[in-house]
């Protein structure tokens, strides 16, 4: 994912918003108030039709969406294409207006019971301020994407209430422990307990999925988050998140610590860390300190911002750009316990 371009696109997305009619402004809400209901996307069935759109990254090759057509279809599920999927405006897949036709349109279109997004990269952002929120409140159902949909994610849940799904897109490798995960949470309604899968294969132990506990406890909340670059991209808008009494997940990849460092230093800056309940840290793919006198690493910089918090707060989870991920129901109630290293979901997660 280049969040490099993803911060250029959106400061572009940031002027547009300026010249937005003082209607539209009014529409968006600031956090997701006690004003909005919580809203619940219907549950899957064999047979139904997903639909899948391209609303931030281009895709420049056709045997991903040969593998996702398959794969969904293996699943048992008919697939609709956005219109605009293979379109290209540099990295982008498309202008907005094209990408935005295609979100709206897979919400309105009844046929539809869940959209996916094809992949992430960068450009969601630029959407925000231009989404039709009612006409997702009217319709809503699964929306399913990660990474750089962390943009989409907040401002739907912000603005419509509604529960997304952080977890798996087009793209992604779809294992049959994925595939399970997919069928047990859409099909069947049942989300997992969330605890990474241990195999200590040929070790005495396990090293491979370990957690490891920033500081002990349990605690309960809403579950709120994502892609730590993107979502520090939109602190300050109308779509950040009212983390109040949250469960806080992150994630991030190919990203220089430094980085990451500053990162965790806007989020403490904005409040955010100041509301939450609980915190837990996914993983950081590729993550490397930069050159010269090199950065503090990962446990640094969670013993630096987390910590002082003194919240139940846990690293590992299986959350970001790895092949078995968790699907996460953003906005649902959930209870974590840092010392196993596991959540669960307390809430009505499906209407």
């Amino acid at each position: 994912m280049d969040k490099r371009n993803f911060l250029r696109t959106l400061g572009t997305g940031l002027v547009c918003a300026t010249s937005l009619s003082p209607l539209s402004v009014v529409k968006a809400q600031s956090g997701h108030g006690d004003n909005i209901p919580t809203r619940y996307p219907k549950l899957l069935k064999k047979g139904d039709t997903i639909g899948i759109i391209c609303p931030s990254g281009a895709i420049d090759d056709n045997l991903s969406f040969m593998l996702a057509q398959e794969t969904f279809e293996t699943l048992g599920f008919r697939v609709k294409w956005g219109k605009h999927v293979h379109d290209r405006l540099g990295h982008l897949a498309g202008t907005d207006a094209a990408r935005l036709a295609d979100l709206h349109q897979m919400f309105e279109d009844e046929e539809v019971k869940a959209i996916i997004c094809m992949r992430g990269g960068s450009g969601a952002a630029r959407l925000l301020d231009k989404i039709d929120y009612q006409l997702i409140q009217r319709h809503p159902k699964i929306f399913l994407g990660y990474s750089d949909i962390t943009a989409l994610h907040s401002a739907i849940n912000t603005q419509t209430g509604l529960i997304t799904f952080h977890g798996a897109v087009g793209i992604s490798s779809w294992t049959t422990a994925l595939g399970q995960q997919f069928e047990n949470l859409f099909i069947a309604g049942k989300p997992p307990v969330y605890e990474n899968p241990v195999d200590k294969g040929n070790e005495l132990v396990a090293t491979q999925n370990r957690i490891q506990t920033i500081t002990s406890g349990t605690a309960k909340g809403k579950l709120l988050g994502g892609n730590l670059a993107v979502l520090t991209g939109i602190a300050g808008s109308f779509y950040f998140p009212d983390f109040t009494n949250s469960i806080l997940f992150l994630e991030e990849v190919s990203e220089e610590l430094y980085r990451i460092e500053r990162m965790f230093c806007q989020l403490r800056l904005t409040g955010a860390l100041t509301k939450i309940k609980g915190f837990i840290f996914g993983q950081c793919s590729d993550c490397k300190p930069g050159a010269g006198y090199g950065s503090q690493n990962l446990d640094q910089i969670l013993d630096d911002y987390i910590k002082p918090l003194q919240i139940p707060a846990y690293q590992g989870a299986m959350i970001g750009h790895i092949r078995n991920q968790f699907i996460l129901p953003v906005g649902a109630q959930i209870e974590m316990n840092a010392n196993k290293g596991t959540f669960v979901v307390e809430s009505k997660v499906f209407s």
